[in-house]
């Protein structure tokens, strides 16, 4: 595996569960480690619950520019991305690059693998919850549609 995708997020099961991919990326030394935080622009549960149009994602990024709100998203992405580069880079792992998108995460977590022609892509269960098969939706859209393999890490 010469390219590997590690979505990341703010969440405790992240944090958690980063420790092995860590690990995953010591033993397969990868040339490239690509950190992919996805900015979600509206709130959770529309977000979560309703997909919205390609061009009505569009018009909501551009309504966002150089907002306080935006200008407060990216601050935030920035410092979880620091966060997660630092604990690779400290383990020994190099090049190691940090990706903002915008959207919604299982599609921007697969467009992101696809653009960097990723080998791997790994991401995060939704912790202990025994819904949706013991995954997440974003986690279970991830492996349903990427076209190359998938590491769930709880």
């Amino acid at each position: 595996m010469k390219k590997i995708l590690i979505a990341v997020d703010d969440t405790k099961g992240t944090k958690n569960a980063f420790a092995m991919c860590a690990k995953a990326c010591l033993c397969m030394m990868p040339e490239s480690i690509m950190l992919v935080y996805v900015e979600k622009l509206e709130g959770r549960s529309l977000m979560d619950e309703v997909l919205l149009s390609v061009s009505e994602m569009d018009t909501l990024k551009k309504a966002l520019e150089g907002t306080e709100y935006q200008e407060a998203l990216d601050k935030k992405a920035g410092k979880i991305l620091d966060y997660y580069k630092s604990v690779l880079e400290e383990s020994g792992l190099k090049g190691v690059k940090t990706v903002v998108r915008k959207g919604h995460p299982a599609e921007e977590i697969l467009a992101a693998a696809k653009e960097d022609r990723s080998d791997m892509i790994i991401v995060g269960s939704r912790g202990s919850r025994t819904t949706h098969l013991f995954m997440g939706s974003v986690s279970r859209e991830v492996v349903n549609s990427a076209e190359v393999p998938v590491l769930i890490v709880k």
